[in-house]
């Protein structure tokens, strides 16, 4: 029996920072990717060294792409006002392998439950406004091998169709283009690679990666 297809996921495009301000108080929301909650966590500890002197670093963060692992932390807020409305957020984006730290600088004026709410989810939604999300696809990795007279046009040809073009590797013998196919598509990718190549070029399973496909609300 075949292993199940990879289900695509939603992440961040980058790391980042972004900042907002709320009744003089300064809240600075932190992403970074973490593939793991080991990871995740090297970044919190990193962050709150940096940012020691803030009045408060909150956290939350989700890791897994099938079997997700949440976790959020208030760092002294009221309970419930601050890590829990940052990890609402990730999930509500559908976001996964992201952690995300708010550091606030205290303005002097109280929020009140309400307001924090307001804050620290507003922080991590405008953060990703910024810092954009990706869509990650497992595909197969393929490895055409073609001829050096050949090589140019049909990595233009993969690109136009779609196809995902990670690398060129030029030898004595020819070239070797990485391509990714999806797993659903392989069959049609072997009978579009015999027309457009003239028969001329093959190709062979590699593994498999990751393409990254840019992703918005309106999508």
């Amino acid at each position: 029996m075949s292993p199940p297809v990879a289900k695509p996921y939603l992440t961040i495009r980058a790391d980042g920072s972004h900042e907002i301000e709320v009744k003089r108080s300064r809240f600075i929301c932190h992403l970074a990717r973490a593939g793991d909650e080991e990871a995740a966590q090297e970044f919190i500890a990193r962050t709150r060294k940096r940012y020691w002197d803030a009045r408060h670093n909150c956290t939350a963060f989700v890791v897994g792409s099938e079997q997700r692992r949440e976790r959020s932390n208030d760092d002294g807020e009221p309970g419930g006002t601050a890590g829990v409305p940052m990890l609402e957020v990730l999930r509500r984006r559908g976001v996964t392998d992201t952690v995300a730290v708010v550091t606030r600088y205290f303005g002097g004026v109280l929020l009140g439950a309400g307001g924090l709410v307001r804050a620290y989810g507003g922080a991590v939604s405008a953060a990703l406004d910024e810092v954009g999300l990706v869509e990650r696809r497992r595909v197969a990795l393929l490895v055409v091998a073609a001829e050096h007279t050949r090589a140019g046009r049909l990595e233009n040809e993969l690109r136009a169709a779609g196809y995902a073009v990670r690398d060129l590797h030029y030898e004595a013998a020819g070239v070797r283009i990485e391509v990714g196919v999806p797993e659903a598509e392989l069959t049609g990718f072997h009978d579009w690679l015999a027309e457009a190549s003239g028969g001329s070029a093959t190709a062979v399973p590699a593994g498999h990666f990751h393409v990254e496909i840019p992703w918005s609300d309106a999508s």
